[in-house]
């Protein structure tokens, strides 16, 4: 049997265990509670953008007339026409400048054919001069191998724009421009 203490105790831990049991379950529900107001408020920013966007639509087509005033008025713009959709690739071509005399062929789909059947390094073309597509007149590239290497060349331009730069300026000694003659006495030099 047990005493009167032993069965207080026993007692308190029942209520201790029915009030935890009670205290997870209702954390349990507002949990849930909490994910269905959190659900319900994204659905709410969601609708408030499609209503936005259906109200920005609809003022759109709304103001068709407007639009199409203000291009025909304001813009000049007009819907395009049949006659201005061309038939073909001939015909688009057919828009393009026309090359001048002794001007190269037009450029095609570049192709690399190698030097043997079994696919080996291509054949080295010769070294034909490149010419204006318009014009056929030659041009000229920088080659690397010029007489002096781009980066003396890119620092020696960066050191003269420093130097023009500066607010320091070197001494520059230089001759007077009345040098040739000799100053006249009690004159301080010329004017």
């Amino acid at each position: 049997m047990m005493n009167s203490s032993q069965a207080r105790s026993l007692g308190w831990v029942a209520v201790l265990a029915i009030c935890l049991v009670v205290v997870i379950v209702l954390s349990f529900k507002v949990h849930a509670v909490k994910s269905e107001v959190l659900l319900a408020e994204r659905q709410l920013i969601a609708l408030q953008r499609e209503k936005l966007l259906l109200e920005t639509e609809f003022e759109t087509r709304a103001s068709q007339r407007q639009l199409a005033e203000w291009n025909q008025v304001e813009f000049g713009y007009d819907a395009p026409r049949a006659g201005q959709f061309l038939d073909g690739e001939r015909q688009l071509a057919s828009l393009g400048e026309v090359r001048g005399p002794g001007g190269p062929a037009p450029i095609r789909l570049a192709r690399a054919e190698s030097s043997d059947a079994a696919g080996g390094p291509a054949a080295a073309a010769p070294d034909a001069p490149m010419r204006s597509p318009v014009s056929g007149a030659k041009v000229t590239l920088a080659s690397a191998g010029s007489e002096k290497d781009a980066g003396a060349v890119f620092t020696q331009a960066f050191g003269d724009f420093l130097i023009e730069a500066s607010p320091i300026r070197p001494a520059r000694a230089e001759t007077p421009r009345f040098a040739n003659t000799a100053p006249a006495a009690g004159k301080g030099g010329g004017e």
